[in-house]
Formats: structure tokens, C-alpha cells, sequence
């Protein structure tokens, strides 16, 4: 579910530099693999047209952009994100979910209670885990906690916000 406001743009992949002399790039991959990527005609806005995708063998890709001729060009590209909006990506099944769309909802109990904001979505191999930033203390620090994205944890969540299992909920 995305609606217009919240049609930002996802990253997909960043260009970790060049690779050759010709204008090609490495690509490091954030998604599902060169796969994922192959169905986008443009990124960034259009500014960005896909000639040639690959797999590099190595977890990444290599790729040739139409508007990137040379290996100066393709050096200058360091460090850019490769975006899409999120209205191009395919729809989810009932209890899927994209990393962009969590990021940023407000964290409530099951009671209601504000508990803070969705920061990050980390994933170190045993699934996804949700970064959670409370609302500053009276000492004016933000804290932290970490939480499983699982319907024991997360009974539900929507486009609007993310409900939190109480017992979850750091103290």
C-alpha cells in the first residue's frame, strides 16, 4: 500500500566503483540480487538507464549505464545509491513487507502508547529486526532497542504505524 506522499525512493544498490575502462561499475546490492534489478528501465529519477546487467560472481553486479561512457565517468559515480520509487516496486502478499515502508512509522503499544520510531531494519541472518529510537529522556538523549519482526513481537503494522507487543518494549 503506497499512497502518493509516501512515495519515496528506495535504494536498491550503490556503485562501489569503477570496473574496467570502459564505463562499467560494481555495484554493491541491497535487494534480491541482479534479478531485482533487471526489472527497472531507470534509476535515480531517470537519470540513471540501465544498458547491461550482471552478476559479478561475488554477491554484487556489474553494470553499464547508458549516459556513462568512460572509466572517469564511471568513477565519478562512487558512492551513488540507486533509487527507484517505491510505486515501481511489485506488490507484497498479506504479511510482507518492504524495509523503506517501515522506516520512519511511529512504534506504539498495543494500548496505544507511543514508544518511539521505526530508525532502521537490520537482518543478521536469523530475519529482520527492527531498530527502534525512543523519544528523548529528560536528559535529552534518544535511546535505542532492538526487537524482532515477528508476529510475537509485532502483532500488526501498517502504513501508518507499527504495533508493539508490550513485553518487547525496552524499559
Amino acid at each position: 500500500m503506497v499512497d502518493g506522499k509516501n512515495d519515496r525512493p528506495v535504494t536498491l544498490a550503490a556503485v562501489t566503483g569503477a570496473h574496467g575502462v570502459t564505463g562499467e561499475v560494481r555495484l554493491k546490492l541491497f535487494g534480491e540480487g541482479v534479478a531485482a534489478l533487471k526489472r527497472y528501465r531507470a534509476f535515480n529519477d531517470a537519470s540513471l538507464t540501465p544498458v547491461k546487467l550482471r552478476d559479478d560472481g561475488k554477491g554484487g553486479a556489474i553494470a553499464r549505464f547508458a549516459e556513462v561512457q568512460d572509466r572517469n565517468a564511471a568513477e565519478r559515480l562512487r558512492g551513488t545509491a540507486l533509487t527507484v520509487p517505491r510505486s515501481a516496486m511489485p506488490a507484497l502478499d498479506e504479511g510482507e513487507y518492504y524495509h523503506a515502508d517501515l522506516l520512519g512509522l511511529p512504534v506504539v503499544s498495543q494500548e496505544g502508547e507511543a514508544l518511539g520510531t521505526c530508525i532502521a531494519v537490520e537482518n543478521f541472518g536469523a530475519g529482520d529486526v527492527l531498530e527502534i529510537e525512543r523519544p528523548s529522556g529528560e536528559d535529552g538523549k534518544r535511546r535505542r532497542f532492538m526487537v524482532p519482526m515477528t508476529r510475537a513481537a509485532v502483532p500488526e503494522w501498517d502504513t501508518q504505524r507499527i504495533v508493539l507487543n508490550a513485553a518487547f518494549a525496552e524499559e
